[in-house]
């Protein structure tokens, strides 16, 4: 029996799901067998969000750890809508006309000029300070 010809055209993807598995199921089973196993308490002890594991979860607790994660979170999606900006802005190649090209300025200005008054906020209310 011969294999139709349109078959032979997803060769290449089952030979590469085929790969994909292997090389997955390799690269989870050859650490279980070389890499050593010596665990001590402080490795296997709970740990997270910057702060050891209570025994009571109505504890009180420092919210510090999460207000930077948050800044930190906000500072890198504003550095990601720089990026396009900046390409879209000055490159050329594109044919934007004056008037956007102005318009696209000031807003990002806007934008950054609201983003560096609520960091300097933050940086006055000592958000900042690690204690």
């Amino acid at each position: 029996m011969a294999t139709p010809e349109f078959l032979l055209n997803y060769l290449p993807i089952l030979i590469f799901i085929g790969l994909a598995g292997v090389l997955g199921l390799a690269f989870m089973i050859l650490p279980m067998v070389l890499a050593p196993s010596n665990p001590d308490p402080e490795k296997t002890s709970t740990y997270e969000c910057g702060f050891e594991a209570f025994e009571d979860a109505r504890m009180k607790f420092d919210v510090q750890f999460y207000i930077v994660a948050i800044l930190f979170i906000i500072v890198d999606l504003d550095v990601a809508f720089l990026f396009p900006w900046a390409v879209t802005l000055f490159n050329p190649e594109l044919g934007l006309d004056r008037d956007f090209q102005l318009f696209s300025f000031w807003s990002m200005f806007v934008f950054l000029a609201v983003f560096f008054i609520g960091f300097a906020y933050e940086w006055k209310k000592g958000a900042l300070e690690w204690r």
